[in-house]
This record gives C-alpha cells, sequence and structure tokens, in this order.
C-alpha cells in the first residue's frame, strides 16, 4: 500500500474492493454524508475530511501525512476482502449479496462512540439516529472547521457525562436519553471498561456489554463488530431478520436462532456475511413474500 500528499489532503493508492456508497450506507456508521460528485464528508477520530475514489485512488481532502496510518485503519484497508468474499460466496445467496455490496469494508470505530450511537439506533430510523448524533456532537463535542464549515467531534465520555436527560431528549434521543446516561456514568467509571470487553470472546463480550443500560443482543454485537472487531458477531435487525427467513430458516424463528444459525453457518465471517446481507436485503425489499 502506498499513500502520499496533494494540495488538499493524501492520497492511499491501488485500493481494490472499497466503494464509499457501500462502506457508509451499509447501516455500520452514522456520521458521513454523500456530498457533491459522489464524495462524502464525515468526521472520525475528530478530524472531518472529504473521501472520495478516482478508480483505485482513495483521495482524503483535510487529512495529514501523519494520519495515514489512522485512515487505513479506520477504513481497514489491509484486510484482504477478496479472501473474505471467496469463502463467503461459497454460499449461493452470499454470492449474490457480495456481488450487489462488493465494495463493503467494516470500518474501524471508536468504541465509545459506537457505543452511545447503537443505543441511539434502537427501534430508531437511520434520519433520526443521525439527527440526534449530530445535536450530540454540537452540544458536547469540539469544533472543527473543515472547508468554510464546522463540524463537531463526539464526544468523549467525559463530556457526555455533563448531559442530563432532558438535554438529551432536546436533542432527540427520546426514552433512549436515561440509558445513555446511565451507560456514560458507567462507562467514565471506569475509564478500561469498553476495552477489557473488546478483549473478551465475542459471546461473553455481548454478555458484558448487555449490562449496560439501553444494550440489547443486536445492539451488542453491532458494538463488537464495528468498535471492537468481532467479526463473529452477527447483528440481527429487521432486514436480516427478513433476508434470513426468506432464505435459510422458517419464518417464526426467532432472532437469537437466527444469531445463533448465522454464526454457526458463516463462522469466523459471519460479521462481513451479516454486512452483505444487510445491505442486499434493503434493496430486496421488492421481492414477493420478502416483507411478510
Amino acid at each position: 500500500m502506498e499513500f502520499c500528499e496533494f494540495e488538499k489532503g493524501i492520497v492511499i493508492k491501488n485500493i481494490e474492493d472499497f466503494e464509499l456508497k457501500h462502506t457508509f450506507d451499509c447501516g455500520q456508521c452514522f456520521r458521513w454524508s454523500e456530498d457533491k460528485e459522489g464524495s462524502y464528508i464525515g468526521v472520525a477520530g475528530k478530524k472531518a475530511v472529504r473521501i472520495y475514489k478516482k478508480e483505485k485512488d482513495i483521495f482524503i481532502e483535510g487529512a495529514k501525512i501523519d494520519d495515514a496510518l489512522f485512515w487505513v485503519n479506520y477504513l481497514d484497508l489491509e484486510r484482504d476482502y477478496k479472501a473474505v468474499k471467496k469463502e463467503l460466496s461459497k454460499d449461493s445467496v452470499l454470492l449474490e449479496a457480495i456481488n450487489y455490496g462488493y465494495g463493503i469494508r467494516i470500518l474501524n470505530q471508536e468504541m465509545f462512540e459506537t457505543t452511545i450511537s447503537f443505543i441511539i439506533s434502537a427501534n430508531n430510523r437511520i434520519p433520526m439516529i443521525k439527527r440526534a448524533i449530530e445535536n450530540i456532537c454540537k452540544t458536547f463535542g469540539d469544533k472543527i472547521e473543515f472547508e468554510g464549515n464546522t463540524y463537531y467531534s463526539f464526544p468523549t465520555a467525559l463530556q457526555l457525562s455533563r448531559a442530563n436527560i432532558e438535554d438529551l431528549e432536546r436533542c432527540g434521543c427520546g426514552f433512549r436519553a436515561k440509558y445513555i446516561v446511565d451507560t456514560t456514568k458507567e462507562i467514565l467509571s471506569n475509564e478500561a471498561y469498553l476495552l477489557f470487553i473488546s478483549r473478551m470472546k465475542t459471546d461473553d463480550a455481548q454478555r458484558e456489554l448487555m449490562k449496560l443500560k439501553g444494550i440489547g443482543p443486536k445492539v451488542a454485537d453491532c458494538i463488537l463488530l464495528f468498535s471492537m472487531q468481532k467479526y463473529d458477531a452477527f447483528p440481527v435487525d429487521i432486514w436480516v431478520k427478513r433476508v434470513m427467513q426468506y432464505f435459510y430458516l422458517a419464518p417464526d424463528v426467532s432472532l437469537k436462532k437466527i444469531r445463533e444459525f448465522g454464526r454457526n453457518k458463516f463462522k469466523d465471517y459471519a460479521g462481513f456475511a451479516q454486512q452483505y446481507l444487510f445491505y442486499y436485503a434493503r434493496d430486496f425489499k421488492g421481492r414477493e413474500g420478502f416483507l411478510k
């Protein structure tokens, strides 16, 4: 892998198996927005940047050469996704899903931000999730100037601990406000808590995360997959439930059984399979019988 500077940022050269839309619109993140000419603007690691592709090169405006390794890690660019897709493509359904979402990569996101973001995501729609997160960042995060506009970092646990339930309700968190207050206090009381969880085996880590307020099995699996590199996690939301029941299982199978089936079938690649299936399922919804 090669990277170099250009007048507005850095270029990461010759990257295959990566598409911005597939990666940023597959349900794993909430702080990236598509802008002009297919570029995306977002905030990660207290950095606001614009990302776009030209052929196999990734351009990151606003980044510095010293940031290159951060973005390589964040975008998961060192992983051999051809090998992942080759293994999963042995399954005919996954083959079709992978052909549709061939450029998905699983981001390596910050653990506290991911935890709070997916608490907000529970029983919520993506536009509302994004709005609530953005309001939290504006209220409690740090200002970041980029391209003449002001963006905001996601607050640290210490910064967010200053929020009360009413503050978070005004941000659009609804009933989840109390969960965020309680979970933030719990995490702040032990700064190594999330790191400690990330070093557990997946099932143990899921159980530990579910001790925090507002975290059920699906939210826990999202945190594990998108910020703790537990690639055998298999989050089951409504779209994954539908696609799994349509192709693999009976209509009345429980979410717990779907999770177990997905993990047993796809093993160490379960999280990758989940992302391909999720992205595919949302476009598959017009197929007869799929929404039942």
